[in-house]
């Protein structure tokens, strides 16, 4: 008599966690949360990263002043911080180094616009091999971040 190969008890029993990872939401009481009311009120950019420097909304969009400006330099300064608080931000809610951050939850979006800052940024510095590891990391997080945020999402 031959013995099976392998068990075949886990034949149509696939589990999320054997599709890859899952994707991060940021909690609804990022500091995000309240940096976009803060900015929609009208306060200035600076003073709500001063207030709320966990927020990598408020980063982003200095990282955005300054580039639009031409501060090169201080865009790319601006940027790794949003980058960086991001980052610390999805390893609290769970991320563990891969996996998606969907555009369409508007908490994770300022991460994903401090790492298209940075992504612009870097490359503008001349660091052409940087740019080109956070546009793929942007691609993975979510493809449709790109086009969204050229078109000012």
């Amino acid at each position: 008599m031959t013995q099976p190969i392998g068990n075949p008890s886990h034949i149509g029993n696939l589990d999320a966690a054997q599709l890859g990872p899952q994707p991060t939401y940021l909690p609804d009481d990022h500091a995000d949360v309240e940096a976009r009311k803060r900015l929609d009120a009208g306060e200035e950019p600076i003073d709500v990263a001063a207030g709320l420097p966990a927020s990598s909304l408020a980063w982003a969009i200095l990282a955005d002043e300054a580039h639009g400006e031409g501060r090169l330099v201080d865009s790319y300064a601006y940027a790794r911080v949003g980058y960086h608080r991001g980052l610390d931000s999805l390893r609290a809610a769970g991320w563990r180094g891969a996996g998606p951050i969907p555009w369409k939850h508007e908490i994770n979006r300022g991460f994903l616009r401090a790492l298209n800052a940075l992504g612009r940024a870097a490359g503008a510095i001349g660091e052409g091999e940087e740019a080109a590891r956070i546009e793929e990391f942007l691609r993975s997080s979510d493809p449709a971040a790109i086009d969204a945020i050229a078109a000012g999402e």
